[in-house]
């Protein structure tokens, strides 16, 4: 009999059932006043959990269009972006802002550490920048960016918009629109909010509404807030054709958020997040990101010597668990997988222990050593 497999990837994370259920429902007319209802309280529940005295926008699409909605937004030709990259997907911003004939300069951090808070504030200092980018969880490095200490230091800079990319960190990491500074923060729905992929959640402030304002008319159509917010203000008013069935699945995510508690949820990721760094320690693994800053959501493997990437990745996944590979240089040395969302300790035991019999198939006996770890860890 075949293992069922537990998909561990850094997202799609596990849909749990009470989700599915919702996408699983008979679709109504996005005018039906039930699901009017339902997508009111959903956009109010969002900008209450995430302290915000400004607007979301929940919309058809993936976390890279509404990485494109924060830039469409918020620069037009020829301003100044600074781009604070810790990874592929703080690469990512440099062509949406050279598509858009944005002048970007980039802050690149070796991957597995952070470019220091103080080193921003240095860049800023030099010339007027319309706005900052950060990606707060980088999925190719597992390096988590210090969101808070930034948006502090920003307030010397009140006039440039602070962008937070939230796709690996939103309902994982602690992320708090006005508290934090952030006047736009974007996220999708697959990773740790955990429904299947299909929405983007951007966050604006008072300050990023205002500025889309000053821009004038925009040359995107489909991303754009002005389109947009008519109908987040008045969910019976029509633009585009809502996912309605992923926005039923996203207010179950969150009522399962609030029945947690947000500030639990927090601390269960790190205490997960944690004890499974130390687990996959313990066999003899290495984790690319300094210490200090290493996400919770998910972690960037590094494999011992001797280990063959796609050998140990192919027998994982017969033995039950899938993993995802490393990215650019570190394509073939690493592995990544996830630990976000609404996962439970079945799913992180069955993880832990699936690699122990990988790694047991490859000649190197952990078995048990792994997953003691990982349970001592979480019982603490």
């Amino acid at each position: 009999m075949k293992n069922r497999r537990l998909v561990m990837i850094p997202g799609p994370t596990p849909v749990v059932r009470s989700i599915q259920d919702q996408m699983g429902r008979e679709t109504v007319a996005f005018g039906d006043p039930g699901f009017v209802k339902d997508f009111k309280e959903l956009l109010t529940d969002l900008k209450e959990l995430w302290k915000s005295s400004g607007e979301v926008f929940v919309v058809a699409g993936t976390g890279t269009m509404a990485m494109e909605m924060a830039i469409a937004n918020t620069l037009k030709s020829g301003d100044n972006l600074l781009i604070v990259s810790h990874g592929f997907f703080g690469d990512r911003f440099v062509e949406l802002a050279e598509r858009k004939g944005i002048v970007a300069d980039i802050l690149k951090a070796e991957w597995g550490k952070i470019i220091p808070v103080e080193e921003i504030e240095k860049k800023l200092s030099e010339k007027k920048y319309q706005a900052v980018t950060v990606t707060h969880v980088d999925t190719s490095t597992g390096v988590c960016a210090p969101v808070a200490e930034i948006g502090e230091m920003m307030k010397k800079f009140p006039e440039t918009i602070y962008i937070v990319d939230g796709v690996c960190a939103t309902a994982g990491e602690r992320e708090y629109v006005d508290e934090m500074n952030i006047d736009v923060l974007l996220t999708g729905s697959q990773k740790a909010f955990g429904v299947a992929p299909g929405l983007e959640m951007v966050w604006a402030s008072q300050k990023a509404l205002a500025r889309r304002k000053e821009i004038g008319t925009i040359p995107e159509y489909y991303v754009d807030f002005e389109k947009w917010l008519p109908i987040m203000q008045d969910t019976s008013k029509y633009y585009a054709t809502p996912a309605v069935n992923l926005i039923w699945a996203l207010k179950e995510s969150v009522r399962l958020i609030k029945e947690e508690g947000i500030e639990a949820r927090y601390d269960r990721h790190i205490k997960v997040g944690r004890a499974m760094q130390s687990a996959l320690e313990s066999m003899g693994f290495g984790i690319l990101a300094d210490k200090d800053h290493r996400a919770v959501t998910l972690s960037n493997v590094l494999y011992p010597e001797g280990i063959d990437d796609m050998k140990f990745r192919t027998i994982l996944a017969e033995e039950g668990a899938q993993v995802a590979g490393g990215l650019a240089a570190y394509a073939g040395k690493m592995f990544r997988i996830g630990h976000m969302g609404n996962v439970d300790m079945h799913d992180l035991v069955g993880a832990i222990s699936a690699i122990e019999r990988t790694l047991y198939r490859m000649g190197t006996d952990v078995l048990g050593k792994g997953v003691a770890t990982l349970q001592k860890e979480l019982l603490k």
